[in-house]
């Protein structure tokens, strides 16, 4: 039996970097239900220091993730989970995310990422394919093909 699965990236600041993702792939951050939240803290399964307030909402504090907007078939969404944890990125993702724009749109793309403060490190090729390796606003590595 086939599995489905998500991709979760550690992250300094969740939130800020599920909305700078959620930009860059034009899909909307997934809601957190405030009620739910209020009432995991009232009845003492959750405590105020493990929510935030981000962009005027109540959110659990160590994670937000983007979905895909369409659904899937098989009833899993597609989506990409920000978790907080406390180290910062030393070395080189050993997974990392492929955006595909189209070859001419790269140049276009890598150029507005860059304004909206992701990093260009470096353009590749093997045969027909091409890419630019870029890094998020916290280091992750991702490439633009």
């Amino acid at each position: 039996m086939p599995y489905d699965f998500q991709v979760v990236v550690d992250s300094a600041d969740p939130h800020t970097l599920a909305d700078w993702w959620a930009e860059t792939l034009e899909w909307p951050v997934e809601e957190q239900d405030e009620s739910v939240i209020k009432d995991m803290v009232a009845r003492g399964f959750a405590t105020d220091d493990e929510t935030m307030t981000h962009r005027g909402r109540l959110v659990w504090r160590t994670g937000a993730a983007i979905r895909h907007p369409e659904p899937f078939p098989g009833g899993k969404p597609r989506r990409v989970l920000f978790q907080h944890v406390p180290e910062a990125k030393t070395v080189k993702n050993r997974l990392h995310l492929d955006v595909w724009v189209g070859a001419d749109q790269r140049d276009a793309a890598r150029d507005a990422l860059v304004a909206r403060g992701a990093t260009y490190l470096y353009s590749q090729s093997q045969g027909p394919h091409s890419w630019h390796t870029m890094a998020d606003i916290e280091g992750n590595e991702f490439c633009i093909s």
